[in-house]
């Protein structure tokens, strides 16, 4: 059985169009990505509580979370290890079979801290249930 593979896509379009690509994704990733620049830290549970499943599990390299709660507390812990910085996505999103994966960068005064990307799955009310991240760029091949 031959597989068939969708063509390649860039930032461009389809298959070198030149026209933009337009990718849609859950709402609740911005509102995920508020919780991590929100300034008052006292709003920051009311944008995980929409964006987040209850059970949600977020894995990194540097920690491992269950739950709105503890998740939570890593966003709190964050803040105070890097008071000032900027959270964004730097690439759009790409997503098969409920998994959506995108590049994002932390940034302070101007500077990149760490950049990284995720792969992320939704629950069927489209709120996010995980996130695996991963800091830096891939290896280069040995």
């Amino acid at each position: 059985m031959r597989r068939e593979y969708p063509p390649v896509h860039d930032d461009l379009g389809s298959a070198g169009s030149g026209r933009p690509r337009v990718m849609t994704y859950p709402e609740a990733f911005d509102r995920m990505l508020a919780a991590w620049n929100e300034p008052d830290p006292a709003k920051v549970r009311g944008h995980l509580d929409a964006a987040l499943a209850t059970e949600i599990e977020f894995i990194d390299p540097s920690i491992e979370t269950r739950g709105i709660d503890e998740f939570e507390a890593n966003v709190h812990q964050v803040h105070a290890d890097l008071p000032g910085a900027s959270y964004a996505r730097t690439s759009g999103v790409d997503s098969h079979h409920g998994l959506y994966r995108y590049s994002w960068s932390i940034t302070r005064d101007g500077e990149l801290v760490l950049p990284g990307f995720d792969v992320v799955e939704v629950d069927g009310h489209g709120k996010v249930a995980r996130v695996i991240g991963f800091f830096g760029p891939l290896p280069e091949p040995d």
